[in-house]
């Protein structure tokens, strides 16, 4: 298995890609930047040289990766979301020394049109909703809506609504993959035994 790399996309020297990752259209992938396995970066996607993005990640259109950003596996990112790696920019002042780390945890989904706000934790499994604004951690598996976002359930690693509050206690078994959850306060944790 290679990479398969559009004719249209720039990767400078240095960049690594893992096997089976396919770079689309007019993609730009810097010489400092460390893409995993399985990777799909589509058409007009940045990748910065301080960006760190695990196997299986979805990049989709329009977006740009910028640097100190780290995905870990299975992160998607929807078309036209945003990261951000400075707080607070000013075109006259030059603030590349005070980028902010941003970190998305394994499986977690960006959706469409959302902004991270830099200097945010999203937690395994977390679910951004179309337009988001996030500004602050997210927790694992926290559905996320609205501007600035807030938490108004949760959501499966198989990609649904668990039907349980945002906080109390509950037990919820996915129909589709028997993986159990529990809602413990307001922390929601997959039980290892299935």
């Amino acid at each position: 298995m290679s990479v398969s790399i559009h004719p249209s996309a720039i990767v400078d020297e240095g960049a690594l890609i893992g096997e089976g990752s396919r770079v689309w259209h007019f993609a730009h992938v810097c010489g400092g930047a460390r893409v995993g396995r399985g990777v799909s970066l589509g058409q007009n996607v940045f990748v910065g040289n301080r960006v760190v993005i695990g196997d299986k990640c979805k990049i989709q259109n329009n977006v740009s990766v910028y640097d100190n950003v780290t995905l870990e596996e299975g992160v998607f990112c929807g078309p036209s979301m945003v990261f951000t790696n400075v707080y607070n920019p000013r075109a006259l002042i030059e603030r590349k020394s005070e980028y902010r780390d941003t970190l998305v945890k394994r499986g977690a989904t960006l959706g469409a049109n959302c902004t991270i706000v830099c200097g945010t934790v999203i937690g395994e499994y977390a679910f951004v909703g179309a337009g988001a604004v996030i500004n602050k951690d997210v927790k694992p598996y926290a559905l996320m809506v609205g501007v600035p976002a807030r938490q108004v359930g949760w959501m499966s690693e198989y990609g649904e609504q668990i039907p349980l509050p945002v906080s109390g206690h509950g037990e919820y078994v996915c129909p589709h993959t028997g993986s159990r959850y529990l809602l413990d306060g307001d922390n929601l944790k997959r039980s290892e035994d299935r």
